[in-house]
């Protein structure tokens, strides 16, 4: 659970960068919010100061904040690992990943192209043949953009749930190339020759923290104002994970609590606490404080909520 303060530092410094170009879209109350986003943290650490977990901390929660989703993503992958662990468990199923992609469009038309693709989607979802493997799904949206072309290529990652003998039974069995077939007859455009689909053997952290991240990488849109904008318009408000069938019973369960069994406790023994203030362009630490046995006993033994990113 080694915390990186670099990490930290790297994404407040592209929160700063972000500070300019949201300022035209959101109130003077938002815009404090993230001024001021993550300028405190506090971690509790071992008494070898090498394992460090976050404590508390000041985020601002805007979905486009660098920090803010960075820390979002890490959360949220740890939600997608839970719930692949009880579909696969509990009823049963093996996942197959699937990617769609589909051409670049310009800045104007990303929008009614995203909604396009939405429609599509939910149409292939509805076409007998899918509709009889996929036992659930969770779909996300991810937008990038191509600097030297100046446009934007929106494409769908799909975790799906099928039943085990869906690779053996011919019956079902759905080939790359039938899935081509497939996208391009729901979107119309005969143009698209890329659909990667794959067996996903285990819980592979890195293939989960990319599906969890935000929609939109900080480092595109980041590069300017007009960028921004444009991804801004079109992601905002817009889910970034959709979950269907039994994927959506999972996430029920995974909010209630009742795939806390699947979490790991973690095991470190916290006994210090260290704080760092934002300073211009880097975290300064303060001095080290013990924590008191009430802080221990409400620190220590807890569930680990979130996954470590990859390196």
């Amino acid at each position: 659970m080694c915390y990186n303060m670099e990490k930290y530092t790297e994404k407040k410094q592209r929160n700063q960068v972000f500070q300019k170009f949201i300022k035209r879209h959101i109130g003077e109350n938002q815009m404090d919010l993230v001024e001021n986003c993550n300028t405190f943290l506090s971690f509790v650490t071992d008494k070898t100061l090498e394992k460090k977990k976050l404590y508390k901390a000041n985020p601002c929660k805007n979905r486009f904040c660098p920090v803010c989703a960075w820390r979002k993503a890490r959360k949220d992958a740890l939600g997608l690992s839970l719930m692949m662990q009880y579909v696969k468990q509990e009823e049963s199923k093996s996942f197959i990943f699937l990617t769609l992609t589909t051409p670049n469009v310009t800045a104007e038309h990303l929008e009614d192209e995203i909604q396009n693709y939405n429609h599509a989607f939910q149409k292939m979802f509805k076409r007998k043949k899918v509709n009889s493997i996929a036992k659930g799904y969770v779909r996300k949206l991810e937008v990038t953009y191509n600097a030297e072309r100046d446009d934007y290529h929106p494409h769908f990652h799909v975790l799906i749930a099928v039943n085990k003998s869906y690779f053996t039974d011919k019956r079902y069995y759905i080939s790359q190339k039938e899935w081509l077939e497939l996208w391009r007859d729901v979107t119309g455009i005969s143009e698209i020759t890329q659909v990667k689909v794959q067996k996903i053997r285990q819980n592979n952290n890195k293939e989960l923290y990319e599906m969890a991240k935000y929609s939109g990488k900080d480092s595109d849109y980041l590069v300017n104002q007009k960028v921004f904008d444009a991804f801004y318009k079109s992601l905002k408000g817009k889910q970034v994970l959709v979950y269907s069938g039994l994927f959506k019973e999972a996430r029920k369960k995974l909010k209630n609590g009742e795939l806390d069994y699947l979490k790991e406790i973690d095991p470190t023994e916290y006994v210090y606490q260290i704080f760092y203030m934002w300073n211009k362009n880097e975290y300064l630490a303060s001095e080290i404080f013990d924590l008191t046995d009430e802080e221990k006993q409400k620190i220590n033994h807890q569930m680990i909520n979130e996954i470590e990113e990859e390196k």
